[in-house]
């Protein structure tokens, strides 16, 4: 005789047993950059960017950058189910933020790496060199913008990292960024002031302040003009051209090859890559 299945009765009113269901996904989520300057955070309810804020990068514990967390959980009323990513090119900051954000999200956060970046082909010849900047950038402006592309990164250095038409992450340039460039030459030159970097009225300064500003944000201008058209004869097709970083307002209104201003770059690109590794 055939054998014969006997199935479970499940008394009336009893709870039947649930299918196993995948972990609830958060609602929303904190991305931290941490750069040698600056510290961003932003928050994002799924690809919007709600907002972001900047603070000074310093040397702090993971209890005092929670507290800083917790304040702006509080006053921007962040969701209680958060994920977590972190972006960072300033290896002694790196271990208190992660753990400031696993206290938050409740998990560790996910690192932005070319690890991580598993989508993004690195053209680089020691792919694990590339700054995780760098690679949140690249991310971003091949879904964002198309290929090919070159990010021009006005941060503490000024970066520039290109695109292939095909994806790819194959390298680029950096230079001492604008802020850090004359901070240097402030601090060799005793006679100079310090002057707020702004549009100066004319290149040809009658004032020590004019001619400070004519030659340090207009001379910045002209070096990502000069980097940028030199990178685009070496690649193939007419590369889209994304400034991004914490002088990107100020630097690229000056410059005649960029085509498009995105402060929340590296944010978005680091989105994504969180949103891959999940």
């Amino acid at each position: 005789m055939p054998e014969t299945r006997r199935r479970r009765v499940v008394p009336r009113g009893a709870a039947r047993p649930r299918p196993a269901t995948r972990a609830a996904r958060p609602a929303g989520l904190v991305a931290v950059d941490v750069g040698n300057s600056d510290t961003v955070v932003g928050l994002f309810t799924g690809p919007e960017l709600v907002g972001f804020w900047r603070f000074t990068s310093r040397a702090a514990t993971a209890d005092e950058l929670g507290l800083r967390l917790d304040a702006l959980a509080r006053a921007h009323r962040w969701s209680r189910s958060l994920g977590a990513v972190l972006c960072s090119v300033a290896p002694v900051l790196t271990l208190p933020w992660a753990r400031a954000l696993e206290r938050l999200a409740g998990g560790p956060p996910v690192e932005v790496s070319a690890a991580t970046a598993r989508g993004l082909p690195i053209r680089y010849h020691d792919r694990t060199a590339v700054g995780a900047d760098r690679i949140a950038n690249a991310v971003a402006a091949r879904a964002l913008y198309g290929t090919p592309a070159i990010v021009v990164d006005l941060g503490t250095a000024t970066t520039f990292d290109c695109i292939s038409q095909q994806g790819a992450y194959l390298g680029g340039a950096i230079a001492p960024g604008v802020a850090t460039s004359a901070e240097e030459l402030f601090r060799r030159a005793a006679r100079l002031p310090r002057v707020e970097l702004r549009r100066p009225v004319r290149a040809l300064g009658r004032t020590t302040e004019e001619s400070l500003q004519a030659g340090v944000l207009w001379g910045a201008a002209g070096q990502v003009d000069a980097l940028v058209r030199r990178l685009a004869l070496e690649m193939k097709g007419t590369p889209t051209v994304i400034a991004t970083g914490g002088l990107a307002a100020t630097v690229a209104p000056e410059c005649e090859t960029i085509n498009r201003v995105d402060e929340a770059l590296t944010l978005k690109g680091m989105r994504m890559i969180w949103e891959d590794a999940r």
